[in-house]
């Protein structure tokens, strides 16, 4: 095998760092000060990334750092500030998922390449190409993919494709959960989840079970599979573990992958000690191979709550490495001492200082083989001797000090000179806030639109006898059913002479993979026929449905997130003609904005999308839609949703949003739209909540907030 692949390793802190460095990383990716999805790990400041891109590049390794959160819109003003020391001294990439800060980055630091972070959920190939045309130069795919889906996303592309080998999984599809935001204000969007999903539930009068938590990845006997599969970087997750873990990850993934490469499949074999290793440096749930070989399964949970182990001691390492350098030192009496030193494996990587004045001995003269040994005290710095060759010539003289300062000096010089190779250096201009003024998400808060979200035939029954509703989202789940387009042609019929009539949309499904393209090609033309517009909830239904030359409206849901005025202006040039506002900013936040969404005033807020089923968990797969609910710890009933013709699950927050105190807050954010997200209501209970609606934000009534559990999600509290 020639091909290369980088092991791609993590560093929580700089003792991380030093330890994945010696154990063979080819790059280390880390957090800096903001920004980063592990909030809570020993983030290095400023000073210390610098010298930690210096560190690397001394070793001739990659640095790449996270700038994978969400940005709200005063935070993407402080973004390029923050990234400029690092891009100056060198950074190698950054890790985003924002599509505001792909686009700020772009524009201030157009040659420092953007990787897209797994949680943009890039689960197709027509994802990867639009990322590709915004710039990207590399693609962390969905952990949820198969390697047949990888591989074709790598030779439609030809991009690098970086995919997880080893560590944590999160249950959630690409890490993208709103439950731990939901229920106690830490945003996983923002580094600071508290981890729900590890947490014991109970599905009716069952037992409670983790039912949620996943064993780690582990795919060391996958590594002729993975490179196989055309992927470029094997990514370790682990920026919360610890030195000793992360450099036994790193070692063994480095031994491997050089084996098969160099051996191919015949001579590879992971031997039981290694595994052993592997296993001892962190012991919790087990190991499962993830999503690469199945779409989902029982056997990948850990549904027993671990016991607390008593670890091994370990005695703390010093992890040093220096590279190997050459020398040549010549000393001539009544001539000035000179020393140049190369990389080993670089000899066009050289320096030459000068020293003191050689004398004459006036006593015993210098043996050459004390110098060498002089010399060759390069102590803590990155450097150790391969090679010197001592050049002396004549009965001389030179103090120890001399040649430990003509040491120290060359050393310096040459660190220098290995990390100015990745020095920029460019005039700085002012970067422009977004010019929103052409944008067409404009509206007045005299024209916003009351939008509804059904699921169910029923539901839809209600919305269309609703006259003054202005557009009606049909799910997926029931869009093409016949009795559905039934009552389309006949609410149209009806609906000639009539002044006021519905938009009629179809909620597309919130993960759009190959088997939902499958199904899309067969109903395209009645899509086009009997549907309006279409929200999408990713990109790759975005990219399809701009793809087939669909002619209606295109409008995003809340997850495609525009955090912010660029990442808005960016879904505007995408394609999207109205956007549904985040979930997870409140309203000062939302004020920030130059324009108002669509904004969501009433729903059961899914909180997870997951590849995995807590049916098919539990008990056996019916083969079809259904509902179930599940009780945490604090007796909270969460509803879950299986989508069997797509192979997901929605979970919902135990209790939906209500926003019908917000009226004059929400009136002033100049909305397009507001919705409200029917899921499991039933009939009676939706007329309800439509009429307290109506009478609140069409006829500008006062009414007191319903007797039930609700919240108002974020749109007070927002999140840290």
């Amino acid at each position: 095998m020639k091909r290369e692949v980088e092991i791609l390793a993590p560093a929580g802190s700089w003792e991380c760092l030093e330890a994945v460095v010696c154990a063979g990383a080819d790059a280390i990716y880390i957090g800096g000060s903001r920004f980063g999805a592990r909030a809570h790990a020993d983030n290095l400041n400023e000073e210390r990334m610098l010298e930690a891109i210096d560190y690397v590049h001394l070793h001739g390794r990659k640095l790449y750092m996270t700038v994978n959160t969400l940005l709200k819109e005063q935070e993407l003003g402080e973004l390029v500030d923050y990234l400029r020391p690092y891009y100056e001294q060198g950074l190698d990439a950054v890790i985003v998922q924002d599509i505001g800060a792909m686009r700020l980055i772009r524009e201030a630091f157009p040659d420092l390449p953007l990787h897209v972070s797994t949680q943009a959920t890039v689960t197709q190939t027509l994802s990867a190409q639009l990322f590709q045309r915004m710039g990207v130069e590399r693609i962390v795919p969905a952990r949820e993919l198969s390697l047949e889906e990888i591989k074709n996303m790598k030779n439609a592309t030809g991009l690098e494709i970086e995919c997880f080998v080893h560590g944590a999984l999160c249950y959630c599809y690409s890490g993208q959960c709103l439950m731990s935001s939901m229920i106690g204000g830490r945003s996983g969007n923002r580094g600071e989840c508290a981890q729900p999903c590890r947490l014991p539930y109970r599905v009716e009068n069952r037992k409670s079970a983790d039912l949620m938590s996943l064993k780690d990845l582990c795919t060391i006997d996958m590594i002729p599979e993975l490179v196989e599969a055309g992927i470029d970087s094997f990514k370790i997750e682990g920026r919360m573990k610890q030195p000793d873990y992360v450099y036994t990850v790193t070692q063994m993934y480095r031994k491997y992958t050089d084996i098969y490469l160099q051996k191919g499949k015949k001579g590879f074999h992971v031997t039981k000690e290694d595994k052993e290793k592997l296993e001892n440096c962190y012991r919790r749930r087990g190991y499962c191979d993830g999503y690469y070989r199945k779409q989902n399964g029982k056997e990948m949970l850990s549904l027993k709550r671990p016991g607390k182990e008593t670890e091994p001691k370990k005695e703390k390492m010093d992890y040093i490495l220096q590279e190997r350098i050459d020398g040549t030192l010549n000393l001539a009496e009544a001539t000035v001492s000179e020393l140049t030193v190369w990389l080993h494996d670089r000899p066009e990587m050289t320096v030459t200082v000068t020293g003191d004045m050689v004398q004459t001995a006036k006593n015993q003269p210098l043996a050459a083989e004390r110098i060498e040994k002089q010399i060759r005290k390069t102590g803590n710095t990155p450097f150790v001797f391969e090679e010197v060759y001592i050049d002396v010539s004549g009965n001389l003289f030179l103090p120890m000090q001399s040649l430990n300062e003509l040491r120290r000096a060359a050393l310096s010089d040459l660190e220098v000179q290995i990390t100015e190779e990745y020095r920029r250096h460019i005039i700085w201009s002012e970067i422009q806030a977004e010019d929103m003024s052409d944008n067409k998400f404009e509206n007045s808060r005299r024209n916003y639109e009351f939008q509804i979200s059904v699921e169910t035939v029923e539901q839809l029954k209600l919305a269309l006898a609703r006259e003054y509703v202005d557009r009606i989202f049909i799910s997926d789940a029931i869009a093409f059913d016949e009795t559905v387009i039934d009552m389309l042609e006949e609410y149209r019929l009806n609906m000639r002479d009539k002044k006021h009539e519905s938009k009629i949309c179809l909620a597309m499904p919130y993960i759009f993979r190959e088997r939902a393209m499958n199904i899309y090609k067969v109903y395209f033309e009645k899509i086009s026929q009997y549907y309006e517009g279409v929200l999408v909830r990713n990109w790759e239904a975005l990219e399809w449905m701009k793809s087939k030359g669909y002619k209606g409206e295109i409008l995003s849901d809340y997850n495609l997130y525009g955090w912010n005025n660029r990442a808005i202006k960016e879904l505007s040039e995408l394609g999207i003609d109205q956007y549904t506002s985040s979930v997870e900013l409140n309203f000062r936040e939302l004020s920030e904005l130059s324009t108002g969404g669509n904004l969501i005033v009433y729903r059961y807020q899914p909180v997870m999308i997951t590849a995995n089923c807590i049916r098919r968990t539990t008990e056996d797969c019916l083969g079809k839609d259904s509902m179930l609910y599940i009780t945490d710890r604090l007796g909270n009933k969460f509803p879950v949703k299986n989508y069997c013709k797509y192979c997901y699950n929605i979970i919902y927050n135990s209790a939906p949003i209500v926003l019908l105190d917000q009226k004059n807050e929400i009136r002033s954010l100049e909305p397009s739209g507001i919705r409200l997200n029917f899921t499991l209501e039933k009939e009676r209970e939706m007329e309800q909540i439509l009429e307290s609606y109506k009478n609140v934000f069409l006829e500008d009534k006062e009414i007191p907030m319903p007797d039930i559990s609700f919240t108002r999600g974020h749109f007070k509290r927002g999140v840290k």
